[in-house]
């Protein structure tokens, strides 16, 4: 349920009547009343915080500091700090999975279906016969390799900034130094050299997750394609297209029901 826990703030601000947050705040508005010439009450301003529903009070655990999140946690996982610390991570790497998943699908598909290469439909990929392993040798390699990279990633949440310290990665701790937990840096991670001051990265991290969350629904739209029509994705486009008042997701799911 990660993938619901954040929500962001597009917009809007958030007061505190006991932290410096407040006067920044209160600063914020003030600027909006001088430009618009309007006088501007403080309680109208904070309520137009962008929520998942216009309208809804988040929860007060939800404060808009996270990035991406709009208050939508309808079941309270994240009423626990550190359960919510853990979904954060875990959604930002599924997000990353998902936009990985989502462009070697469509790459792979636009291939396969313009006869460039004579590529397998991406779910039936996994079950291809490959001359230089055996499948049993691929596994067993993408295991210990996964196994490690995410053991290292869980060992950096634990314990920030541990990874990076000398003798802990072959000597290439520099190279990969993460900013935080969750964003690595360093020329081999990050050669673009993007967001370096990571506290100040804020509308990086809200794009990030904004496409993270649109590949993982994108995804679940490819497994529900998949299972009703037995094509990729670029083939149930080119057929939408042929015919776009009667070849609709409707009428696809009518016709594999009767």
């Amino acid at each position: 349920m990660s993938v619901f826990l954040r929500g962001g703030i597009a917009g809007g601000f958030h007061l505190r009547s006991r932290d410096s947050s407040a006067v920044i705040t209160k600063r914020r508005i003030s600027s909006v009343g001088a430009v618009t010439g309007r006088s501007v009450n403080p309680a109208s301003a904070i309520e137009q915080r962008a929520t998942w529903l216009p309208g809804l009070e988040p929860p007060p655990y939800l404060d808009g500091k996270l990035a991406g999140d709009y208050g939508f946690d309808p079941l309270g996982l994240g009423e626990d700090p550190k359960s919510l610390k853990w979904y954060v991570q875990a959604e930002l790497v599924h997000a990353r999975f998902a936009m990985l998943g989502v462009a070697g699908i469509l790459f792979t598909d636009l291939l396969r279906t313009t006869g460039i290469s004579n590529l397998p439909v991406w779910y039936e990929a996994g079950a291809t016969k490959f001359d230089f392993a055996s499948t049993k040798t691929l596994i067993v390699v993408q295991f210990l390799l996964m196994g490690f990279a995410e053991t290292k990633r869980y060992m950096d949440f634990v314990s920030p900034g541990s990874q990076a310290a000398e003798g802990t990665f072959f000597g290439l701790e520099a190279a990969l130094e993460g900013l935080e937990p969750g964003y690595p840096g360093g020329p081999l991670l990050n050669p673009l050299g993007l967001a370096k001051d990571i506290k100040s990265a804020h509308d990086w991290k809200l794009k990030e997750i904004k496409n993270g969350r649109l590949a993982m629904m994108a995804m679940l739209g490819f497994f529900v394609q998949a299972s009703v029509t037995h094509t990729g994705p670029i083939d149930n486009l080119v057929e939408h297209l042929s015919n776009p008042w009667h070849k609709t997701i409707i009428q696809t799911l009518f016709t594999s029901a009767s």
